[in-house]
């Protein structure tokens, strides 16, 4: 069994195989777990089922060498069958009970929130985290509209549990999040669009510790 605590939160990983014409994704996830990175969210939604599949376990294994939280996007069926330590479930996706109850205490079930209603039916339905925003916009989905500072901090002021920033974070605005009372950040092309993953996840580490409570 896997918590998933306030330092897993600090700077949370989440893939996209676009960035990886250089290399495959499971190089640039290494890459940056060696250099901090506290959690990882496999989020691929285009690639064909036996893609996806052998990828997660190689994922999962990384995680595993390096003790951090594996978290499958959307699917605790998947996450289940698997082994993932957990599922990650957005407001279209099924809602955080129903993943619980698939999935069992002793995994991680984390929760997309954009109100202060949404995150704390997530916390009541047995979420272990909230990832919050798109606090920047998103560079990742479309139609997405920023979260204003408020109600970031108002979310962060209503829950006990951890509070994930998400949304076109990057190393220039990322201190704009100060005094938020986030307790990490989530990452996609901050990390892994970058030729020097290792680098940029050094500095986005270093970022997200000044930004957290």
């Amino acid at each position: 069994m896997m918590n998933f605590t306030r330092e897993n939160a600090l700077l949370y990983l989440v893939t996209d195989s676009r960035w990886t014409y250089r290399e495959t994704l499971a190089a640039q996830v290494e890459q940056a777990l060696r250099e901090g990175v506290t959690a990882v969210q496999y989020r691929e939604k285009d690639l064909p089922e036996k893609e996806l599949i052998e990828t997660a376990f190689t994922l999962k294994k990384l995680c595993r060498q390096y003790g951090v939280p594996f978290i499958l996007n959307d699917n605790p069926l998947l996450a289940k069958e698997i082994g993932a330590d957990g599922v990650h479930v957005g407001r279209q996706d099924i809602p955080v009970y129903e993943a619980r109850i698939l999935l069992g205490n002793d995994k991680i079930v984390g929760a997309s929130a954009h109100t202060i209603e949404e995150a704390l039916t997530a916390q009541r339905e047995g979420a272990d985290y909230i990832g919050v925003g798109a606090v920047f916009g998103s560079k990742t989905k479309v139609n997405t509209a920023p979260l204003s500072r408020e109600t970031l901090c108002e979310i962060t002021d209503a829950v006990q549990i951890p509070v994930v920033a998400i949304g076109g974070i990057s190393s220039e605005n990322v201190e704009r999040l100060v005094g938020c009372g986030i307790d990490g950040i989530a990452v996609v092309s901050a990390v892994l669009s970058k030729p020097d993953i290792r680098k940029a996840a050094r500095v986005m580490l270093e970022k997200a510790q000044q930004v957290t409570r």
